[in-house]
């Protein structure tokens, strides 16, 4: 592209002096008019132009012009070369220098890689120590805690100072000597308390470190830890139970309370009654009792209802269907009222209309039996209300509960299961209060719609029963 540039530049200048020559002899002329204006104008012979001379020096010029570009193609062609050797010899070393820093790279990747693995191994060996450190100290620990709780005293500022071998070898033979004592059984003088509180001293038989009885002569029965190394009666009466194992005796049953440590007392779990829980739940629970005692007592009326309804319809199907099979109709209408109820109203209707085509009857019995129904089924709908109500009541409770529960885990925190327990436990009372009156009043409540479905079943087949009389006895 650079050649071709240069040549059309030099061709460019070739044409360039030409035109000058060519235009010379005219501006000589007319320079030579303007310094004579005073001279009459004489026309001078021009003389006729030489094409074959122009051409022979343009000619020339552009043989010289491409003897002088071949000249240059054939200099730049010949420091291409040298510069494309040089090109290659430089690319051929760079490319031997990269193969060697690549290869040096390789190296220092597997030797970086190589102490990143080693460094990698040495902090997990570190953690490790560490790890097992933590250990060793928490089992010192734990072990000199477990030992001062069984009144074993070790010097911990000795034992600070001792080898870990020797550590472990001292809190091993201090074990075996403790379970030792704890495997025996021991008699001795000590004081304990009655369930009102009173200190009372006695004899204390202790089975190795896990039970105790006492024995004194106020009360005697098994010990619970009362907290600080001391001892409580329990509530389970065994007192002769343990006068009869200090005694060397071995009685029928024995009764035992295990325990870990002295130093943490034991609380006896309150015992509540009915009223007790229900109180517990708070109001929506008496609500939920409320209920159940409403559905108790719709549930006792509806069956003597039913019980009543039952009973006077075989007593009526039988009065009625000897009177009509001796013609005395009005006889047989009038035991229907007598009886009354339901059965009655409707035998009543039936015999009233025995005139009548079977069609129409039939009409009225239904008619009848439907005026019944609301009487049959008296508190059946209310009783069902009350049993899908009253869980849905104690799922409330319990929600409810529960907010309160978590309302005391945001304020004091989550440092006493006891009391996050004990929270949960009273939020599940309605519940458990609203399924122990929903599941009687929903199997009473089905029971006794059956029963009801059963007696409107029975009337019908009495009436139908009658009417068949009275066309049998017409013919």
């Amino acid at each position: 592209m650079s050649r071709n540039c240069l040549v059309i530049r030099r061709l460019i200048v070739l044409c360039c002096m030409l035109a000058s020559l060519l235009t010379l002899p005219l501006c000589a002329q007319q320079t030579d008019l303007e310094a004579k204006p005073t001279q009459p104008l004489v026309m001078q012979p021009v003389p006729a132009p030489r094409p074959e001379r122009a051409l022979d020096d343009l000619q020339q010029a552009y043989e010289k012009e491409y003897a002088f570009l071949v000249a240059q193609r054939s200099e730049l062609e010949t420091r291409l070369n040298e510069f494309r050797s040089r090109a290659a010899r430089e690319t051929k070393q760079a490319e031997t220098d990269i193969d060697a820093l690549q290869g040096a790279i390789t190296a220092l990747q597997s030797r970086g890689d190589r102490l990143n693995n080693l460094l990698t191994e040495a902090d997990r060996n570190i953690a490790s120590i560490e790890d097992n450190r933590s250990s060793l100290d928490a089992t010192y620990q734990q072990a000199t805690s477990t030992l001062a709780q069984q009144n074993f005293e070790l010097d911990l500022a000795e034992f600070a100072t001792l080898d870990d071998v020797i550590k472990i070898n001292n809190l091993f033979d201090a074990a075996i000597t403790m379970l030792a004592g704890d495997s025996s059984v021991s008699i001795a003088n000590g004081s304990f308390y009655l369930l009102d509180g009173t200190e009372v001293s006695g004899k204390l038989l202790k089975l190795g470190n896990i039970a105790a009885y006492g024995v004194s002569a106020q009360h005697s029965g098994v010990l619970a830890p009362a907290g600080e190394g001391r001892y409580k009666l329990w509530r389970e009466p065994a007192a002769d139970a343990a006068r009869a194992l200090l005694a060397g005796q071995q009685p029928e049953s024995v009764p035992i309370f295990l325990y870990e440590s002295l130093n943490k007392p034991i609380e006896e779990s309150e015992r509540r009654g009915i009223l007790g829980t229900i109180e517990d739940g708070g109001t929506i629970a008496w609500v939920i009792v409320m209920l159940g005692l409403l559905a108790l007592l719709m549930v006792i009326l509806r069956s003597l209802f039913l019980q009543r309804a039952s009973s006077s319809t075989d007593k009526v199907l039988q009065e009625t269907s000897t009177e009509l099979e001796q013609g005395k109709r009005d006889q047989a209408l009038l035991t229907c009222q007598q009886y009354g109820g339901a059965t009655g109203r409707v035998m009543a209707a039936t015999i009233r209309n025995l005139g009548r085509n079977r069609e129409h009857v039939e009409d009225i019995v239904s008619e009848a039996i439907l005026h019944e129904n609301a009487h049959l089924n008296r508190f059946g709908a209310v009783i069902m209300v009350f049993a899908a109500v009253a869980p849905l009541l104690g799922l409330l409770g319990t929600v409810t509960g529960m907010i309160t529960t978590f309302d005391i885990i945001t304020e004091f925190g989550t440092g006493d299961p006891k009391l996050l327990s004990g929270g949960i436990s009273i939020a599940l009372i309605t519940t458990e209060i609203g399924l122990i009156v929903a599941i009687p009043a929903l199997i009473f409540g089905n029971l006794l719609s059956g029963w009801a479905e059963n007696i409107k079943d029975s009337m019908e087949k009495a009436a139908l029963r009658v009417i068949n009389l009275e066309q049998a006895r017409h013919g």
